[in-house]
């Protein structure tokens, strides 16, 4: 189950407030990102940095908001995902890790 704070951060950025009716469901995909981002190799710390919280985010708004909105959140959650494999610190193939 996702931890408060990263929940509350996907709510507000689906706009959704006063009602905890999909807090089930929004846990549920933030934990399939973080699953995501261990597959391809980033190092999902407890405490989330600024960075690993964004790209979560946008997989949450990607498989929970507008379909209208789906092309524009893919590229930019796989972009984001990209930028953290690639970046010193975010995975454990060697080098000083973040996790």
């Amino acid at each position: 189950m996702a931890n408060s704070q990263i929940l509350a951060a996907a709510k507000l950025a689906l706009r959704i407030k006063d009602t905890d009716a999909f807090d089930s469901q929004i846990s549920d995909l933030i934990d399939a990102a973080k699953i995501d981002l261990g597959i391809a190799g980033v190092v999902v710390p407890s405490e989330l940095d600024a960075a690993v919280r964004v790209a979560i985010i946008t997989y949450v708004m990607l498989h929970f908001g507008e379909p209208d909105q789906y092309d524009r959140l893919k590229k930019s959650y796989d972009e984001q995902k990209a930028q953290l494999v690639t970046a010193t610190g975010y995975t454990n193939w060697g080098g000083d890790s973040i996790g």
